[in-house]
C-alpha cells in the first residue's frame, strides 16, 4: 500500500530534473544498485540500527546527519512495524545468533515522555520479534525499579544498572546482548567498559567520540564509489563540507578558521550551482561536530554573518546537550528542503528508519514556522509517518518519476548509502 497524495509531501520547486534524472536513473539500474548493495554488506557489518536526516532541494537530494542512537520509533507508522520486527531479527541474529534476552540502556531524562514513546514501541518491536526485553538506566541514584506512565496510557519500567566481573545485568536478567538507545554525550561511563558481552553499537560511536565531520568523510568516500559504479555526480546526492576544531564562540576564539572555509564553501557551492543553472542562494549550516538534538545550529547565509555574530549567537552555539561545551564545528553545505507538508504547506523533511542494512520506515520532519534553509530539529516541530512498505522496495519504472513509490525508493538508497557509510567507520573504530 502506497502513502496516498494527502500524506505525501509535495515538492514545489521548478528544478526538479536532476532529481528526475536520479529517480529515472536509479531505476534503470535497480537490479545492478541491489546487487552493488549486497556485495558492500557482505563485506561490511552494519551497525545495529541507524536514522538518516534528509533534504530534498529537488535539483540534489543528501543526507544532512546520521544517528547511530535512533529515537523515534513512535514515529513510524504503526501499520508498518512488521518491517522492523523481521529486520530488527534479522540484524541482531547477525550479530548474535543465539540472542534471547536483550538489555536496553535508553537515556536517562526521563521527563520527555516523547522519548519514553520511542522506548515503548521499541519494546514492542524487540519483544514481537521474540526478544525478552528489560531496562536499565545510568543513573547511580536509581535504586529499585521505576515506572514511567506515558500519555499513551502505557508504561515503561526501568531499572537499576548491576555489573559483575565484565558483564551486566539486573537482578535475576542475565542478557545476551546490550542495546544502547543513549548516544553517551557525556563520555562513556566506566560501568560500560571492557564487556564481555556485545554492546550495540559500541560505545566508542557515542557522542563524547564520534564526530559529523568524520562520518560524512566516510559517506564522501562511499558515494565517490557509489557513483562512479551508477555514472552520477556525487555531489547530487552527497553535502560538501568542512571542519574546525579548537573553537570557543563565548572566547571568539578559532573564528578565523570557521571564516576561511566558509569563503571555500561558497566558492565551491557556487561553481556547483553555475553548472546546473540553479539560481538559488548558496548557503551554509555550522553545527557542533557531535550532538543530537538540533542544538548548536545556524544557518549562514553570507561570510559577513560569521564576522559579526552577537552574543546571542554565539551563546546559542556554545553548548550541546547536558552543557558539553562546543569545541569543533562542521561547516556543512545548506541544503534547501522544498517539500511542504499539508494545506498550511509547511516545510518538511524526511528521516529514514535503517535495521541493519534494511530500510524499515520513515517520517517527516514537519515545521511551520521554519523556513526552506533552516534547521526544522527545533522546537515547534512535528512528525507525519509515512508507509514505506512498497516505496523503498519495490520502485516502479511505469510510474512518473515524482511518484511516491519512486521517491521513497531514492529516499531509502541515500540512507542505505549512510548507512554504509557509518559501517564503514564502525568497522575502523573498533580496530583501534
Amino acid at each position: 500500500m502506497l502513502a496516498d497524495s494527502q500524506t505525501t509531501p509535495q515538492l514545489s520547486t521548478t528544478q526538479t530534473e536532476p532529481l528526475y534524472y536520479l529517480e529515472r536513473h536509479f531505476l534503470a539500474q535497480c537490479n545492478h544498485i541491489q546487487e552493488w548493495f549486497r556485495d558492500q554488506w557482505e563485506r561490511t557489518l552494519p551497525p545495529i540500527y541507524g536514522s538518516v536526516d534528509l533534504r530534498n532541494a529537488g535539483f540534489k537530494l543528501a543526507p544532512i546527519d546520521m544517528n547511530l542512537f535512533p529515537a523515534g520509533f513512535n514515529n513510524l507508522n504503526p501499520n508498518y512495524l512488521s518491517l522492523s520486527i523481521s529486520a530488527a531479527k534479522k540484524a541482531i541474529h547477525r550479530i548474535v545468533p543465539d540472542a534471547k534476552r536483550i538489555l536496553v540502556i535508553p537515556e536517562s531524562h526521563t521527563r520527555n515522555l516523547f522519548y519514553w514513546e520511542n522506548i515503548k514501541t521499541l519494546q514492542k518491536i524487540l519483544e514481537a520479534a521474540d526478544f525478552e526485553i528489560r531496562f536499565a538506566l545510568l543513573a547511580e541514584d536509581l535504586k529499585e525499579p521505576k515506572e514511567i506512565a506515558l500519555p499513551s496510557g502505557e508504561k515503561v519500567v526501568v531499572e537499576p544498572l548491576l555489573r559483575k566481573n565484565n558483564k551486566l545485568y539486573i537482578t535475576d536478567f542475565c542478557p545476551h546482548l546490550v542495546l544502547l538507545n543513549n548516544d553517551l554525550s557525556e563520555g562513556i561511563p566506566d560501568i560500560l567498559q571492557n564487556l564481555e558481552i556485545p554492546l550495540l553499537p559500541p560505545a566508542t560511536l557515542g557522542w563524547s567520540q564520534r564526530l559529523k565531520s568524520e562520518h560524512f568523510q566516510y559517506y564522501a568516500e562511499v558515494t565517490q564509489e557509489f557513483a562512479a559504479e551508477t555514472n552520477i555526480d556525487p555531489w547530487l546526492i552527497a553535502p560538501l563540507f568542512r571542519h574546525c576544531g579548537q573553537i570557543d564562540f563565548m572566547q571568539q576564539e578559532g573564528l578565523e578558521c570557521l571564516i576561511a572555509h566558509a569563503e571555500t564553501l561558497f566558492a565551491e557551492i557556487k561553481k556547483k550551482y553555475a553548472e546546473y543553472s540553479i539560481t538559488h542562494q548558496p548557503f551554509l549550516i555550522v553545527k557542533a561536530d557531535a550532538g543530537t538534538y538540533g542544538m548548536a545550529v545556524m544557518t549562514v547565509r553570507s561570510v559577513d554573518e560569521l564576522k559579526s555574530l552577537n552574543r546571542k549567537q554565539r551563546t546559542r552555539m556554545s553548548m550541546i546537550k547536558g552543557g558539553q561545551p562546543v569545541r569543533r564545528v562542521i561547516i556543512q553545505e545548506g541544503i534547501y528542503t522544498f517539500e511542504t507538508f499539508g494545506s498550511e504547506k509547511a516545510v518538511a523533511e524526511p528521516v529514514v528508519y535503517l535495521w541493519g542494512d534494511s530500510v524499515v520506515g520513515g517520517f517527516y520532519r514537519v515545521h511551520k514556522e521554519r523556513g526552506i534553509d533552516e534547521n526544522l530539529n527545533a522546537p515547534g516541530m512535528r512528525f507525519e509517518p509515512l508507509p514505506f512498505s512498497q516505496t523503498c522496495n519495490d520502485p516502479n519504472a511505469k510510474l512518473d518519476p515524482d511518484a511516491s513509490q519512486n521517491r521513497f525508493y531514492i529516499y531509502g538508497i541515500v540512507a542505505q548509502l549512510s548507512m554504509l557509510a557509518a559501517a564503514r567507520e564502525m568497522k575502523d573504530q573498533m580496530k583501534k
